[in-house]
């Protein structure tokens, strides 16, 4: 479904400007209209937050009740007995201005395969989890990836 609605978004930039900008328009206030219904139903009721259509929708209205650090700290503890079958760990340093910073521990740290390991596991589950988050960046700086952003610390040896 997410991905049909991206497609659609995607197909109206390729309008006339007058045809998109109507388009634009008519989707701006479909939003609001149901940003205000779902701000009702959450005043007045629990919601399925495990849902991930209803967290996509209550996160595109500003209106999810539980705050992206929980749910990054959530999906770092559905990974970690991951992590720890593999010597490894992980920290949450900081959750600001959507970018999550984590300390890699143990045999993560540093380790090559970390990059796949943090990619595959990490990363994923804290785009299930907390969509919002822009990037993820691991103690170190940069290396490109989806979310994730890491620098692989050990020193590979030269041949020679």
């Amino acid at each position: 479904m997410l991905e049909e609605v991206e497609a659609l978004l995607d197909q109206v930039e390729t309008f006339p400007p007058r045809e998109r900008e109507v388009a634009t328009e008519l989707v701006q206030a479909l939003l609001d209209m149901y940003g205000e219904g779902l701000s009702r139903i959450v005043a007045a009721d629990s919601v399925p937050v495990e849902d991930e259509l209803v967290a996509h929708l209550l996160l595109l209205h500003g209106l999810h009740p539980v705050p992206v650090r929980e749910r990054v700290l959530g999906a770092l503890d559905e990974v970690r007995p991951y992590l720890v079958a593999h010597g490894g760990g992980v920290e949450l340093l900081d959750v600001s201005d959507g970018v999550v910073r984590l300390r890699l521990e143990g045999a993560c740290n540093g380790c090559p395969s970390s990059a796949l390991t943090l990619t595959t596991a990490v990363e994923d589950a804290i785009a299930r989890a907390a969509p919002d988050v822009e990037r993820v960046e691991a103690e170190g700086a940069t290396a490109p990836s989806g979310l994730l952003q890491i620098e692989i610390a050990c020193p590979v040896p030269q041949a020679g």
